[in-house]
Parts: structure tokens; C-alpha cells; sequence
């Protein structure tokens, strides 16, 4: 399977904080899913990712190239979805795509209008009025639209109801499953990624304490004792969390 995303010994350190010689692969055709709680240095980590905050040591390669050095080439390969809103409230959802659109060379109206018609998006209501859970499925529409071959999230579905939860997580499936594409997708709810997941990435203070596949966990720590229940993922990641403290 061809690498998406290479990360190879990234620090980037603050005053109270640091990300400690990360280095993990994203595979295509695979879901990541991204765990830690809150503070754990998720975000600090795709920013630095996507050159949003400049890292201090390390090397990142996406799609085989330096971000550095071919910037536009890779944004525009890249569909990314924060926790923070970055849309301009005094807009209409057709505004705001109007003014995000041009930074991608394979926007796509066709695609763009499909999204908004299946979750339900009016282009002519104004970004201040949409919940949480419609900023969201309108990021998505957004980062989808441009023919991406990695979409990168954070924390998209912090906050929001199952049923909302269970649409994003269906959609991600549904892109994955095309050829050549990537999901990396964090959170530090861990049932948000036990049933989409391929291979799990659990960051704690800064540093990577589990890299594996999904399954091969699950299965590791399955126990043979038919009687008894096996661990839950989320039993099992709380537990490298103890370990880890």
C-alpha cells in the first residue's frame, strides 16, 4: 500500500508543553484514527502537519513530497476539517464557498451541490445560523469538493449528537473506499472511531505510546476464555493510558 503521510521524529516544543520524536505512516485506502484526550497534542500535531505551526526538528512527507516545497501541490490534494470554526458568519454557506473555492485548481460545483443537497444545506442561509453539527457537514462538503486524496479531521464530532456522529462516520467510509484515499481522523472519543477505524494512533503528553493496527489489537488482547467478555477498544486504550502515565 503507497504512504500518504510520513512523519519522521517531529518535535515541536513550548514552554509547557512538547511533541516528543513523533513518527508514524498514514497508509491510502485506511482510516487513522487519532486518540488522546484533550491536551494531548493532537491538534499541535496535524497544525504542524499541515504548516500551520513551523516545527521545530523532524521531517513530514506527504504524498512523497515536502510540504515546504510544493505547498499549493499538496493543500490541494488535502480536505481538512477542525474543531474550530473558520468560516465568516456574516456569509451565506454560497458566500463562503465562493470565497474558499478559488484556492483549489479541481473544485468540483457538481460535488459541492450534492453534499449540501444530502445534508440538507440551504446555500442561501447564513453561516452565523447553522449548529454545530451543520458547520460541520458544510466542512465537509467543503473538503470534499476539491477531488482530495486526504482528508484530515479534528475532532469533527466533539459535541454533536449519535445520529449526526453516525452520518460523518458513514461518509468517511464512503470516501476511503475509493482508490488512493486517506482518512486521518482524531478525536479523544474513542467509540467515534471503533467501528471506522483501520489502524489506531494514541498520543498521550506529546509522545506516540501505540501504533498499530485496529483488528490486530482487538485480537492481541481477546481473550480465550469464551465465558468472559473480551476488552472493549476503549478498555484497551484506557489501559496503555494507565501504562503510560
Amino acid at each position: 500500500m503507497e504512504i500518504i503521510l510520513e512523519v519522521k521524529d517531529l518535535c515541536k516544543r513550548y514552554p509547557t508543553f512538547s511533541l516528543n520524536n513523533l513518527s508514524f505512516k498514514l497508509l491510502e485506502n485506511t482510516i487513522t484514527g487519532f486518540i488522546g484526550v484533550n491536551g494531548s497534542g493532537k491538534t499541535t500535531t496535524i497544525k504542524t502537519i499541515l504548516g500551520l505551526t513551523p516545527k521545530d526538528t523532524g521531517d513530514i512527507k506527504i504524498f512523497g513530497k515536502e510540504l515546504a516545497e510544493n505547498e499549493k501541490e499538496i493543500k490541494n490534494r488535502i480536505g481538512f476539517v477542525f474543531d474550530e470554526g473558520y468560516f465568516y458568519d456574516h456569509l451565506t454557506i454560497k458566500e463562503m464557498k465562493s470565497v474558499i473555492a478559488p484556492a483549489y485548481s479541481n473544485w468540483s460545483e457538481m460535488d459541492f451541490k450534492g453534499y449540501l443537497d444530502r445534508f440538507h444545506l440551504d446555500p442561501k442561509q447564513k453561516i452565523s445560523t447553522l449548529s454545530k453539527g451543520m458547520r460541520v457537514k458544510y466542512a465537509l462538503c467543503i473538503a470534499l469538493s476539491h477531488q482530495a486524496d486526504l482528508l484530515i479531521l479534528d475532532e469533527p464530532s466533539s459535541g454533536l449528537d449519535p445520529l449526526v456522529r453516525s452520518e460523518i462516520h458513514k461518509l468517511l467510509l464512503e470516501f476511503v473506499s475509493q482508490k488512493g484515499k486517506s482518512v486521518f481522523f482524531s478525536t479523544h472519543i474513542i467509540s467515534d472511531i471503533e467501528n471506522t477505524a483501520d489502524a489506531i494512533l494514541f498520543i498521550n503528553k506529546g509522545c506516540i505510546i501505540l501504533d498499530c493496527n485496529k483488528n490486530e489489537l482487538l485480537a492481541i488482547h481477546k481473550l480465550g476464555d469464551p465465558r468472559v467478555s473480551s476488552p472493549t477498544l476503549e478498555e484497551i486504550v484506557l489501559a496503555y493510558l494507565k501504562e503510560g502515565n
